[in-house]
């Protein structure tokens, strides 16, 4: 798509913007200059910069928020608020979204999200409307003791539409899907909780793929030479499992792998990460797409250098508040 001020709507009023995109394409640099020049803050929508000290793998890269020559410290949400080993859900995320989102606009800030976390952006675009499970524990003890074959052909036929293939090939989220269906039989209200009215103007900013690869081939030598191996080594000699550094994908999954001896050189180690990596980055490209298809607008800046994006980003933003007073 393409990104002129023409296309913005003059008939919305917007009171957040969202910059979105795939991994390793300056969403954090594009959102922190953003937030400078719009008295903004951010809301991060990462789902593994929510876990204290998950810092170089998850490419937290606090500094970029930090007071220098481009301007003063921007305020950040939703990074490090819970530990491992805790299990940190769309829901969870939802909630907490909602509770920053109020306390920015009450102090008259304007909330910058940026994020590359399609279920995360989308929860609070189109306002999932989640369960809170009430306690089963008979009905979880069975579950757990069926086959997960059997599991995942009961939740075809209860939910046939389901979008997520590979989610049948996890128990646990079949289970939980289960769960959920089961809860809302017996009447319990699948609300979300104390939604305040979000009117986002959605950015989204990607690069070309050699680009990209470059990017992230870029990225992730830097990361290792960082001390990322050293990172995920003191993670799990505080206590947290290989399996569930193993459950954070990426860069924890395949560090694990190669200090537990799965993986056995630092090329291998290099080369599987880097081919992950790009995978995941088409699969956010994915979920993006399917967001615009099912109506979320989505104004895609032209590909360009990260000082070039943040300027039309600026000029784009300043257009479209204009135009919504």
């Amino acid at each position: 798509m393409s990104f002129s001020s023409e296309s913005a709507s003059t008939e919305k009023s917007y009171n957040c913007i969202i910059i979105l995109g795939p991994t390793a394409v300056g969403k954090t640099a594009i959102g922190v200059a953003v937030a400078r020049a719009f008295n903004g803050e951010i809301i991060s929508a990462d789902s593994r910069q929510t876990y204290r000290h998950l810092d170089i793998g998850s490419g937290k890269d606090l500094a970029d928020y930090a007071e220098s020559s481009e301007g003063p410290a921007v305020p950040y949400h939703l990074i490090d608020i819970t530990e491992l080993p805790a299990e940190y859900s769309v829901y969870n995320y939802q909630q907490d979204f909602y509770k920053a989102f109020k306390d920015i606009t009450e102090r008259g800030k304007l909330p910058v999200v940026v994020g590359g976390t399609g279920m995360y952006l989308d929860a609070i675009v189109r306002d999932y409307q989640l369960v809170i499970l009430p306690e089963n524990k008979k009905l979880h003890e069975e579950l757990e003791a069926t086959p997960l074959e059997v599991l995942a052909e009961r939740l075809i036929k209860l939910q046939p539409d389901l979008h997520v293939k590979a989610d049948l090939l996890e128990k646990g989220r079949v289970i939980k899907a289960l769960e959920i269906i089961e809860a809302k039989k017996q009447g319990v209200d699948s609300t979300s909780v104390q939604r305040p009215e979000i009117k986002p103007l959605i950015i989204g900013t990607t690069l070309p793929r050699p680009q990209l690869w470059e990017n992230i081939s870029k990225r992730l030598r830097e990361r290792l030479d960082g001390g990322m191996l050293e990172e995920v080594q003191t993670i799990h000699d505080s206590g947290i499992s290989w399996e569930r550094l193993e459950k954070l994908g990426l860069e924890y999954r395949f560090c694990s792998e190669f200090l537990q001896g799965k993986i056995e050189s630092k090329e291998k180690l290099f080369e599987g990460l880097f081919i992950a990596i790009r995978q995941f980055a088409k699969r956010q490209e994915t979920w993006f797409r399917m967001m615009e298809k099912k109506g979320v607008e989505i104004h895609w800046l032209q590909p360009g250098s990260k000082e070039k994006r943040i300027e039309q980003a600026k000029e784009w933003i300043a257009t479209s508040l204009r135009s919504s007073q």
